[in-house]
């Protein structure tokens, strides 16, 4: 995880960091085995909103998400 926000906050690939679309906040999730980690990129800080079981990550989204 480390790795990744350390390095390549915004790169997108198909298979770790996703921006998402259609939220203000959070902007992107990265996929770490079975947890999902939503954050946003503020200049260059990492602001690291939740950490969460891929079960539960809609739910998280549908009650947390910020529509834009």
């Amino acid at each position: 995880m480390e790795e990744h926000l350390r390095h390549n906050l915004t790169q997108k690939s198909r298979s770790r960091i996703k921006r998402l679309r259609g939220l203000l906040r959070p902007q992107y999730r990265l996929r770490v085995g079975e947890v999902r980690v939503f954050y946003d990129v503020v200049g260059e800080k990492v602001e690291v909103l939740a950490i969460v079981a891929k079960s539960e990550a809609d739910g998280w989204l549908g009650q947390m998400g910020e529509r834009g």
